[in-house]
């Protein structure tokens, strides 16, 4: 075990069962908008790309992720497992938010996570691209948290 005194099952190697689990964990999370709580799924080491946005550390992380919720309002995620291997897991996701002004958008992405043995993840890359949308064209309409195990999800919604 690693010196992080810390585990986050499922832990690797990852079968599909797992990696589904992980991937649905990290959006649970995500959807809570809680910067401190996230942030403990990283190794406190972790690297990250976000856009333009690097953090080398857990403690950037969870800045970078408290600057990240207060910009993007109202903010719903969904993930989907698309590949993944022993200590590895590639998702495709996509979330809708709103700015300060009310201007609505649905944000695509890929990610590509490495996690170490005790299941934190050492390392995040992401991309990620804008749409702007009319409100009338949301998807994404479940209170404010974790998504609804019966709400569709990117392949069921057309994403």
């Amino acid at each position: 075990m690693s010196s992080n005194a810390q585990t986050r099952p499922p832990l690797p190697p990852f079968t599909r069962e797992s990696a589904i689990e992980k991937v649905r964990l990290a959006e649970d999370g995500w959807n809570s908008r809680d910067a401190e709580k996230v942030s403990l799924a990283y190794t406190l080491d972790t690297k990250w790309r976000n856009r333009a946005d690097f953090a080398e550390n857990r403690e950037e992380a969870k800045n970078f992720l408290i600057r990240k919720w207060n910009k993007e309002l109202d903010y719903r995620l969904i993930k989907e497992l698309w590949a993944f291997t022993d200590n590895r897991i590639a998702v495709r996701y996509a979330y809708e938010w709103h700015d300060d002004s009310g201007n609505w958008f649905r944000s695509h992405g890929n990610e590509n996570w490495e996690f170490n043995e005790d299941g934190l993840m050492a390392r995040r890359f992401a991309c990620i691209n804008d749409m702007p949308i009319k409100e009338a064209d949301r998807k994404f309409h479940w209170p404010l948290g974790r998504r609804p195990d019966d709400h569709p999800g990117l392949s069921d919604l057309g994403l």
